[in-house]
């Protein structure tokens, strides 16, 4: 066990709920770390349900295309732990974690304390001692009473699309989402707004009038090539390369961080070179997005020809992003490995998908008890449509049943969960 798993063990036990959406425990927190929250360079807040990693993705390429150093904070992370914490460029060091961690864990001195709240104490303690020209935060959940909104004056908040998702501490319809993700607007500060549905655009202008924040949404993707797009922004039309990450909704993310550029005003990246926005989207990652895998013990199990494609989203929106990018791909069956925590809704997420979809197996997510166990995966994917469904108890087991049934598949897709993705990226690349 590294040093840094075993301080993050020890932090996620002082509090007893996994997830108790508050502001007061990390603002005590950081008045008794001397507030470092208030001493960053100029932020870029995000907040919404799907495209929030990919639009920080596109965000941090552009202005790293342009010169620029850039603090990035994000969860959950895929694999380690460390890459929550981007300063300046790079993922933060085992070392320098570790002291952060510990450093922290000291002044809160045994305090209940969620472990993101204090984890992300730590990053702000970070992003304050590294120089950098941006930093690009990103909400852990929601965002009225997420952990990350202390900042009472960023250079611009984002909000990308909302749909339903995590409604047993957000809400259960999208205007009470919309609500919390609106949480982190603030007076006299410009917000960008990715399209929305109605319900949310409404909800989040509501809020906006009623707090004087300024709203940005007068920009579209105007027409789809095959080797790229353009966007309008304004009157202005810009001609933009096929982005790296994969996906017609790509596009949509690839605006919306353009569109912020735009508007943060970031000393040293203005938006207006082209040439800066276009490196910037053809240099952009972000691992488990319709990520095809090319190595590694699962790849080396199917037969030649067979692409290997991971993707972590798991709710309905996602499902259906990935029927569109199905929709555009090369004929061939295209069967599914799928694990998900219990607290999503299984059926739901495969309908989009179900008429696309030869053979599925569920499978189970390796030390993770809140997850559906595979016979219900099974029934939901049977519930669908999709007749060739199994129960397997491992990767290996999925792999032999889906080839049972469709012995040369053009695509085999793992869907479900970024715990599950993050889990076969540990092996895979």
């Amino acid at each position: 066990m590294a040093r840094s798993d075993a301080i993050l063990a020890r932090l996620g036990k002082l509090h007893p709920k996994v997830i108790d959406l508050s502001l007061g425990r990390i603002t005590r927190l950081l008045e008794k770390l001397g507030n470092p929250h208030l001493s960053l360079p100029p932020v870029i807040h995000l907040a919404g349900t799907n495209g929030k990693g990919s639009t920080q993705a596109y965000l941090r390429a552009i202005y790293e295309a342009a010169g620029l150093r850039v603090h990035c904070s994000t969860s959950p992370h895929l694999v380690r732990f460390h890459e929550r914490i981007t300063l300046a460029g790079e993922m933060i060091s085992e070392d320098a974690l570790c002291d952060l961690l510990e450093e922290v864990e000291t002044v809160n001195n045994g305090e209940s304390i969620t472990f993101f709240e204090i984890t992300q104490a730590a990053a702000f303690l970070a992003f304050a001692r590294v120089p950098a020209d941006v930093l690009i935060l990103e909400t852990g959940l929601g965002g009225r009473v997420d952990a990350s909104n202390v900042i009472d004056k960023p250079a611009t908040t984002v909000i990308t699309p909302i749909s339903l998702d995590h409604q047993g501490f957000l809400g259960d319809t999208i205007a009470k989402i919309a609500f919390e993700k609106a949480g982190i607007m603030k007076p006299g500060v410009i917000s960008i707004l990715a399209p929305q549905m109605l319900e949310a655009f409404n909800t989040l202008v509501t809020r906006a009038n009623a707090i004087n924040a300024p709203v940005f949404c007068d920009f579209e993707v105007s027409e789809e090539r095959e080797d790229g797009f353009t966007m309008r922004i304004g009157t202005n039309h810009i001609d933009l390369p096929l982005p790296a990450l994969p996906g017609r909704h790509q596009f949509v993310n690839a605006a919306t961080a353009i569109a912020t550029v735009r508007r943060a005003k970031i000393p040293g990246c203005d938006g207006r070179n082209v040439d800066i926005l276009a490196t910037g989207l053809k240099n952009a990652r972000w691992p488990a997005r319709l990520q095809k895998l090319t190595s590694g013990p699962l790849f080396d199990l199917l037969p030649d020809g067979c692409e290997l494609i991971l993707d972590g989203g798991h709710n309905i929106a996602a499902a259906g992003v990935i029927s569109d990018w199905l929709s555009r791909q090369e004929g061939g069956d295209t069967v599914v490995m799928m694990g998900m925590l219990d607290n999503r809704d299984a059926t739901a997420f495969l309908e989009p998908l179900a008429d696309r979809i030869t053979a599925l197996a569920g499978v189970p997510i390796p030390g993770e008890h809140q997850a559906h166990l595979p016979v219900t995966l099974r029934d939901a994917a049977m519930s669908c449509g999709i007749k060739s469904a199994y129960a397997c108890d491992d990767f290996k087991d999925a792999v032999s049943a889906l080839l049972t049934t469709c012995p040369r598949p053009k695509r085999v897709l793992i869907l479900g969960s970024l715990y599950l993705a993050g889990l076969i990226l540990e092996n895979h690349s």
